[in-house]
């Protein structure tokens, strides 16, 4: 009975590292944890390319106001371009961008996410 007891014993504990070593080692991709941190990754500020710290947002207005799929955006910049800290650059044209001038963009928005793609500046989209 005593051998029994010792097996059951080595047993248990064999699980528990077993289990201990694969949320060490394996931490999958399904962990909910490992998915928040996807979730809250530092977004970048389109403008002038920094890193925002979380709780920075960034400028900008999307139209039309609603729940469609894919509406125009305009940006104006995060709170570190825009009190001239950085240079306000167009990612697309590379002309730097005055004080009232914006970056244009068309934001598609996705069950549980969004995502943006720039267009261009108020001066390289305008009509020539």
């Amino acid at each position: 009975m005593d051998k029994y007891l010792w097996i059951l014993g080595f047993v248990v504990i064999a699980l528990v590292l077993l289990y201990f070593g694969y949320k060490l080692f394996f931490k999958g991709q399904y962990d909910p944890i490992l998915v928040r941190k996807v979730v809250e990754a530092p977004r970048t500020c389109p403008v002038c390319s920094i890193r925002l710290l979380p709780g920075e947002r960034v400028k900008s207005w999307a139209f039309p106001p609603g729940r469609t799929s894919d509406r125009l955006m305009n940006i104006a910049g995060c709170p570190y371009c825009l009190r001239g800290e950085r240079p306000r650059i167009c990612p697309v044209c590379g002309a730097v961008l005055g004080e009232g001038e914006i970056l244009i963009a068309r934001l598609f928005d996705k069950p549980g996410r969004s995502h943006v793609h720039v267009l261009g500046c108020s001066q390289c989209r305008s009509p020539k």
